[in-house]
């Protein structure tokens, strides 16, 4: 016979059950702490417990008798749980998680049911186990908390970012801002001064972001060299730029490092949260705006029309790479003409690209994308293959070699990272032409980026008898001691100033200063933008070689372009 206990809100009353032998003898020899529970009348019973499951209970709260911790969770969600199995168990469920305490001393429990035969009148019993998990969910909130914090500055870091961004939108609060602030040129601080000094700037830059902190603030380590703010930001846009001026502010003064003193820019995005904000979303927005505040100087708040139009970029890269696999891009030709005689002299080849679905997409939307992608370099190499080839095929429809030259572009990119003369001399090779049949135009910004290397490839281009000019001339900053130094052998005065020759007297006179300039040096000159026969007559009677524009023709296909050749051949300058 066992005593058994009732563990009810009702009062505690002993009554004697027959139990079997067997099933005492089982529970005490469980290396596991197990007790035998029953329902009886409505009511749990505590049939028997080990001594296992007596000092894992006690171990819960010392304050408290063994019958006050029974009948406190008898009457809670663990009694709710004992209930359901023990009435119905094949459709209850068998195991389920309990906790007891709170803060460091809270413990955690999972209880597992068994189904053992009815007591002596009948009543249903369980076979209750106790398993201890405090170490085990101790053990896991400490790698959560390692997992979410930065091992550096101690701060909570992107994931956990991540997720305190997520419960302001799951709560749908919307008067705050995410704010990212990155440390502009870290590399080449932490290159010149060492990675150790480098982590004692990020610990005290952190430091500083701190102190700029209000109440319900929160800063975290985002990335190598940057951070994100989550900050309140109840007027919106005007309280999110003010927090901006007052980092900015903090951050002013140099840090001190060692015997050295580092003044530290950086740049500040801000994304404001509202009712469909989600998480990643806003942090990419906000690093987004970043990317923006860097180019302009000053914090900057994300706008939809600014992603609308970097996404629209990424997706022409995308295309961009897919059309020039498929050869799906045109060259169109405007025309050089000799202002003196009014005779065609030449074409500038003009990469043109109709998209399938989008149409026409103009150069100065997918010539950007192709530089900052890298793309360029392919695109480059195309259009002098490409323009090699239309100027040897005109001259086999003519049946002798023309006396016209074709132009292309190149980038400073694809200079600075190409073998352009190479790529010359393969499309020289592949059309069957002479160099002297090919200009190459290269900007100022070219020489400027790297004079050595400009001195090397024009040269090289000189060797393949190529003629070489400046295009844009006058709008970059080169020096003038590039023009005497480099083998250039045309300048090409750029549209801004010839369009406005008439109307304003400072372009006129720039005009005539690179005209004088360039007959000094020995070089032609070419104009663009002519768009009347009045400027085409000043530009000549100042003593301009060449010109372009639409006066004469926009940019033609290969046949118009040959067409347009043929009949310009003896009418002069107005024909």
């Amino acid at each position: 016979m066992q005593l058994a206990r009732p563990i009810s809100n009702v009062p505690a009353r002993e009554a004697k059950i027959p139990e079997t032998r067997d099933d005492g003898l089982l529970l005490h020899a469980l290396p596991l702490a197990a007790a035998i529970v029953g329902l009886r009348e409505g009511n749990l019973w505590v049939h028997d417990i080990n001594e296992h499951f007596r000092k894992t209970l006690m171990e819960m709260n010392s304050e408290e008798s063994e019958l006050q911790i029974f009948k406190r969770h008898a009457a809670g969600p663990l009694g709710d749980f004992l209930h359901a199995y023990l009435q119905d168990p094949m459709n209850a469920q068998d195991e389920s998680q309990a906790t007891d305490g709170e803060g460091l001393n809270q413990r955690f429990f999972t209880f597992k049911l068994a189904p053992l035969d009815p007591a002596a009148d009948g009543s249903p019993r369980c076979l209750v186990s106790l398993v201890d998990r405090t170490m085990e969910k101790r053990a896991e909130r400490h790698l959560r908390a390692e997992r979410l914090r930065d091992s550096l500055t101690g701060l909570p870091n992107r994931l956990s970012f991540a997720e305190s961004i997520a419960d302001l939108a799951e709560g749908e609060k919307t008067d705050y801002a995410v704010m990212v602030v990155d440390i502009l040129r870290f590399s080449r601080i932490n290159e010149s001064i060492g990675s150790l000094a480098g982590d004692e700037l990020l610990i005290t830059f952190a430091r500083r972001l701190m102190s700029t902190l209000r109440s319900g603030d929160l800063l975290a380590r985002t990335g190598g060299n940057e951070f994100g703010l989550l900050i309140k930001a109840r007027q919106g846009a005007s309280d999110a730029l003010r927090a901006a001026e007052r980092i900015q502010a903090q951050l002013a003064d140099p840090f001190k490092l060692s015997e050295l003193e580092i003044r530290v820019d950086c740049g500040i995005g801000i994304a404001l949260v509202d009712a469909d904000s989600h998480a990643e979303e806003l942090f990419r927005n906000a690093q987004f705006a970043v990317k923006q505040a860097k180019q302009q100087g000053r914090p900057n708040i994300y706008e939809p029309r600014e992603a609308s139009a970097a996404r629209r970029r990424f997706s022409l890269e995308t295309e961009l790479r897919r059309a020039l696999d498929r050869d799906e891009l045109e060259l169109a030709f405007q025309p050089l003409v000799d202002l003196r005689s009014g005779e065609v002299t030449g074409f500038e080849a003009l990469s043109r690209w109709h998209h399938e679905d989008r149409g026409p997409i103009n150069p100065c939307e997918f010539i950007p994308v192709a530089e900052e992608s890298g793309l360029i370099i392919e695109l480059g190499r195309w259009a002098l293959c490409k323009a090699a080839e239309t100027l040897s095929r005109w001259d086999k429809q003519a049946g002798q070699k023309l006396p016209l030259q074709v132009g292309v572009n190149m980038s400073a990119i694809q200079m600075a990272r190409d073998n352009i003369a190479h790529t010359v001399q393969e499309a020289l090779s592949c059309s069957g032409l002479g160099g002297d049949r090919m200009i190459l135009e290269l900007t100022e910004s070219a020489i400027v980026q790297d004079p050595g290397r400009a001195t090397r490839v024009f040269e090289a281009l000189k060797g393949l008898e190529a003629t070489v000019a400046m295009d844009d001339f006058g709008t970059g900053y080169s020096s003038l001691a590039y023009l005497q130094r480099l083998p250039i052998d045309v300048l090409k005065i750029d549209q801004s100033f010839v369009r406005a020759m008439h109307q304003d007297a400072d372009s006129i006179a720039i005009v005539r200063a690179i005209l004088s300039l360039a007959d000094a040096l020995g070089m032609k000159t070419t104009a663009e933008g002519i768009e009347s026969l009045e400027l085409a007559t000043t530009l000549a009677a100042l003593g301009c070689s060449t010109g372009q524009g639409f006066h004469f023709a926009r940019a033609l296909s290969p046949d118009d372009a040959l067409a347009y050749w043929d009949n310009r051949r003896g009418k002069g300058l107005a024909g």
